[in-house]
């Protein structure tokens, strides 16, 4: 087992990374609140493939140590992110008397993270959160930092806060359950990390794409651990995004676009964010940033793990550009877009929608 900290002050919490962690979670929730607040009951909101995986276990978990429990169960998938979700998160916790002491336990991807934690962050002006994240993009990215979000027509993630868990407990474990496409898909953003910070982790990923995607327990731990390290590294410098934090980006301004113009049912996360990554690296490619090889290195290592490289045919730019537009990360007509000089190394490039959904062209 391996646990690191995110050291934000008063905000701080530990991240515990190992097996079969699931059965002890009680007790590190009980340890992870505050001793003289005395929470009587929690919450455990998932979706319904992870409900019949994980939710029992769970459940007797934080049972055991004496929470009186309410678990919510909303479908799987990003298309369900949105404010209908949400409100029914809201009544089921107004229904279950949640008090301001009462932990939200986040059980899932990438999903249930960003609306349990934004559910945890508004209910009663904040409660506290604890992440469990089952899925590899949950586990190495989405459930550390504190960004939860839901969905809005006109874009992603539009509607959001800052609310940082008291805890995250990543139990490698579960993604011998993950579906092959979500677990494929998670490893978008593990080579996010190797290509925006770590050439270490890169050549690693090069070297054992395909061991990575047979799931060697131990060598996947240690790929876990690293991108949770490199994520930590980021948060603790720059926790709400004001500038440096915004590198965690890389790959998400047109995968974001991607995302929105197909409604969320196309692509996965990981899938979109994929291409993302491809069309920023030949657009640091044209603006004479990156090499030709280093390009090349990043998309074939993509497509090593059977990510997808390209933007659809029947994408136009003007409609990336409209869709890259509405997109939070836009101020005065520009984009704070994350580009590429080397594997490891990266730059911040004010550009126009309509300068990167040319990207998409090639």
């Amino acid at each position: 087992m391996k646990e690191l900290r995110v050291s934000l002050g008063t905000r701080s919490y530990p991240i515990v990374i190992g097996r079969d962690l699931l059965d002890g979670i009680g007790p590190r929730v009980l340890e992870a609140l505050p001793a003289s607040r005395g929470a009587r009951g929690a919450a455990v909101i998932t979706d319904s493939r992870v409900c019949g995986l994980y939710l029992q276990r769970v459940l007797a978990s934080l049972q055991k140590v004496g929470l009186a429990v309410t678990d919510i169960q909303i479908p799987e998938g990003e298309q369900h992110k949105n404010l209908a979700w949400l409100a029914l998160i809201y009544d089921r916790l107004i229904e279950a008397r949640i008090e301001r002491t009462s932990p939200i336990v986040a059980l899932g991807g990438g999903v249930i993270g960003d609306l349990a934690g934004f559910a945890a962050a508004t209910i009663l002006r904040g409660v506290p959160l604890i992440q469990v994240p089952t899925t590899l993009l949950a586990q190495v990215d989405a459930s550390i930092g504190g960004k939860t979000a839901i969905n809005h027509a006109a874009g992603k993630n539009l509607i959001g806060a800052f609310h940082q868990p008291r805890l995250v407990v990543t139990d490698v474990s579960t993604l011998s359950t993950l579906p092959r496409r979500e677990l494929v898909a998670g490893f978008a953003e593990v080579v996010k990390y190797a290509v925006i910070l770590d050439p270490e982790l890169f050549g690693v990923l090069e070297s054992k794409s395909a061991v990575l995607l047979k799931q060697d327990a131990d060598l996947l731990a240690d790929v876990v651990a690293t991108c949770c390290r490199l994520k930590v590294m980021v948060v603790e410098e720059d926790e709400r995004e004001g500038d440096y934090r915004a590198i965690l980006n890389f790959g998400h301004t047109i995968g974001h676009a991607i995302e929105a113009l197909t409604e969320y049912r196309e692509f996965l996360h990981g899938e979109a964010v994929a291409i993302g990554m491809a069309c920023a690296c030949r657009l640091s490619r044209r603006r004479g940033l990156i090499s030709a090889a280093d390009e090349r290195r990043v998309v074939e290592l993509l497509a090593a793990f059977g990510l997808p490289t390209r933007v659809p045919g029947d994408f136009k730019p003007a409609q990336v550009a409209i869709a890259i537009e509405a997109d939070k990360k836009a101020a005065g007509g520009k984009i704070k877009f994350v580009a590429v000089e080397e594997i490891g190394r990266t730059r911040f490039e004010p550009l126009s929608a309509s300068e990167i959904a040319t990207a998409i062209r090639e």
